[in-house]
């Protein structure tokens, strides 16, 4: 029978209807495969991925072929979003058995959980040089009751070859501004300077890596770093894979030019393009950044807050069973949408490449494929194009939507509330700042169990089991951010705790970096460790990035000493690749930058203390941290001994807890901060 009608992840309930005899990853489907003497066919996927939902559609909805997989394996489901070891563990031997990865992964396991056979999508029916999933079934059926020694051979060779890839030799390497730079040069090689972002279709944002760039030239003032970042962001920000309507980015783009997108919204991907945006308007003061930046972040509280303040993981890509059907447009009814509103219709049909016949499948994905730069900085039509969107976005939510994943990761909301943070402090935006304090306060009653944050939350089935590296690092990351746009001694004190768990529990001593899994955590066939910078930071280069601020906060040296030893030990794979260390990098421009401890004092409610906390705000200084709080209040290290001035507030600027004389003001601070630099 099918089991996962009681699953807590949307995902898993989508296939509870399915002829499948589904289990849920656990020992019951290995026990039973080992009393049957039959594989396990282990299947993972997401509730957004397209093509997941088209396997499924086409193979386990089929009752034919889950004849098949009845009679001779035993089935697990997993979602990736709630089980991203068990994931990391099989995408590394799929990855390593056939040259490529991706989801849905499909995974051929004996009932000791070690793979032998593997793959991705395989389609209802033989095409495109790929065969029918029931042709793989019977063939892997086939050689486990016939070839059993082969498949005993090839799955020693697996798990010799899945143990040795958790280990990152230490060569010794050194990362220094010579690193950074080298890293810098290579990315812009990278760079499509003639469609933006970084490599060929498909195209991923790649946030990280722009991230890195404007960091690099904030501190460098390298020009060709700066032109690489901006120039994808505008491309990326004009194309398909940009809601023009919503707010918000697709995943990635099937094309070069950014068109063409596949629709599913991650709330990571936007997360780490929030912060993007927010430190490009940071660094250059150009308003489309800014709209941009708020485009995000009200997508995110409109459409994935949940009601008591935290954020769901997706939306779909597909709408009434079609991919892209909420999010396309015939001319006929953009026309309709536009002319209500008193605009030429057929001027912003031009200005959003809407035409007859469409640009996807009959219809029109909007984009903007005019003259960009700074004609996006026109107020005017700013306002005006603000107008026609919100027309737009009305009639569309009288359609279906795409499906809402609606569970709450802690590792991805910590992502959120960092950015929702940095752009509320930076844009002067409350409410951003509000929600980023709402989305931890929701974490910690619903997602701290016996004192450990666990990594998963639904409605449906409360929080999980499983805390891993990632839910620990994104959430410190986030909570540092947060302590710097609403000053409260209580975020940065459970920063420290999580790092602090992190190093007890994950720290691997001897191979360097973190294990994704507690040291009490299930055991698998290897103990997974993230190594590279891929759709979401890996969490060794997060906690590089936590400890550098927490030791300038706490003046512990302790904290220094784990962020270096991430950054040699990393050293050497970030110079290779750097594309795929981009948060690596950017914690290593950090390190590089001048820092500086900025301490503000001063009554919460003072408009002298605001206007300090502005200036401390208004530019992006990666190599800074910023501590404020009420006069005596000095449970940040940073903040000890400090006092108002003459009873106003003050700001002390300091290097190594060595401060200047204290300022008052806001001119003052300014040119403190800009000498520093």
């Amino acid at each position: 029978m099918n089991r996962l009608v009681h699953a807590s992840s949307p995902y898993l309930r989508q296939h509870a209807e399915n002829p499948v005899h589904w289990h849920e990853w656990g020992e019951e489907p290995f026990a039973e495969a080992r009393e049957r003497d039959v594989p396990v066919f282990l299947s993972v996927g997401y509730s957004s991925c397209h093509w997941c939902h088209v396997m499924a559609h086409e193979s386990f909805e089929d009752p034919a072929t889950a004849e098949v997989l009845n009679a001779r394996f035993v089935s697990v489901k997993v979602d990736r979003e709630e089980r991203p070891d068990v994931d990391a563990v099989y995408m590394d031997a799929v990855q390593a058995m056939t040259g490529r990865g991706g989801w849905p992964m499909s995974v051929f396991l004996t009932p000791e959980g070690v793979p032998f056979f593997a793959g991705t999508y395989w389609p209802a029916e033989e095409r495109a040089g790929l065969p029918s999933f029931v042709r793989v079934l019977e063939a892997v059926s086939e050689a486990w009751v016939n070839q059993r020694e082969e498949v005993d051979a090839s799955t020693g060779r697996i798990r010799a070859h899945l143990e040795g890839l958790q280990r990152v030799e230490d060569a010794g390497d050194v990362a220094d501004a010579s690193l950074a730079a080298d890293a810098a040069a290579a990315c812009v090689r990278a760079w499509d300077s003639t469609h933006g972002g970084f490599g060929g279709a498909p195209k991923f944002p790649m946030a990280m890596t722009i991230d890195f760039l404007l960091a690099h030239h904030v501190r460098t003032g390298d020009e060709g770093a700066l032109r690489a970042a901006t120039h994808s962001l505008e491309a990326m920000a004009r194309g398909g894979i940009h809601d023009q309507v919503g707010g918000g980015f697709h995943r990635y783009a099937v094309d070069d030019t950014w068109l063409v997108p596949h629709f599913e919204k991650m709330l990571y991907d936007n997360a780490l393009l929030l912060r993007a945006y927010t430190h490009a308007w940071q660094v250059t003061g150009q308003p489309r950044w800014r709209r941009v930046a708020e485009g995000i972040a009200d997508y995110l509280l409109r459409d994935l807050r949940d009601p008591g303040g935290g954020l769901s993981s997706a939306t779909d890509a597909d709408s009434e069973g079609v991919e892209g059907k909420y999010f396309t447009w015939t001319l006929e009814e953009f026309t309709e949408v536009v002319a209500a509103t008193g605009e030429d219709p057929a001027w912003w049909a031009g200005y959003f490449g809407v035409r007859e016949g469409g640009n996807f499948e009959g219809a029109s994905i909007l984009h903007r494929p005019g003259a960009g730069g700074e004609a996006d900085d026109d107020g005017d039509l700013a306002e005006r194009r603000a107008r026609v969107a919100e027309a737009l976005r009305a009639r569309r939510e009288t359609r279906v939507p795409p499906g809402l994943d609606d569970k709450v990761l802690a590792s991805w909301n910590g992502l959120a509330l960092g950015a929702l943070a940095e752009a509320g402090a930076a844009l002067g935006r409350r409410d951003y700042v509000d929600a980023a304090a709402g989305v931890a306060s929701f974490l910690r009653r619903h997602l701290v169990v016996d004192g450990r944050l666990r990594h998963a939350w639904t409605a449906r089935g409360g929080a999980s089991d499983q805390t891993f590296a990632e839910d620990l690092a994104y959430l410190a990351q986030g909570l540092l951010a947060l302590a710097e746009a609403a000053p409260d001694p209580t975020w940065v004190g459970w920063a420290a705790e999580l790092a602090a768990e992190a190093e007890q529990r994950h720290a691997d001593p001897e191979g360097g970096g973190y294990f994704a899994t507690p040291d009490d955590g299930e055991a698998l066939l290897t103990r997974p460790k993230e190594l590279w910078d891929n759709a979401t930071p890996a969490p060794s280069s997060v906690m590089a990035d936590v400890g550098l601020q927490l030791a300038a906060l706490t003046g512990h040296a302790g904290h220094t000493e784990a962020a270096q030893r991430v950054l040699r030990r990393f050293a050497g794979r970030a110079a290779q690749a750097p594309t795929g260390h981009g948060e690596l990098l950017r914690a290593l421009e950090r390190d590089l930058a001048p820092t500086r401890e900025v301490a503000v004092v001063g009554a919460p409610d003072d408009p002298a203390f605001a206007d300090l906390l502005a200036v401390a705000r208004e530019r992006w200084r990666p190599g800074d941290v910023l501590a404020a709080a009420a006069p005596g209040d000095d449970d940040v290290p940073l903040l000890a001994g400090r006092d108002a001035v003459e009873g106003r507030p003050a700001a002390y600027v300091c290097r190594d807890f060595a401060c200047a004389r204290p300022v008052t003001d806001p001119a003052d601070l300014r040119a403190l901060l800009d000498d520093a630099a």
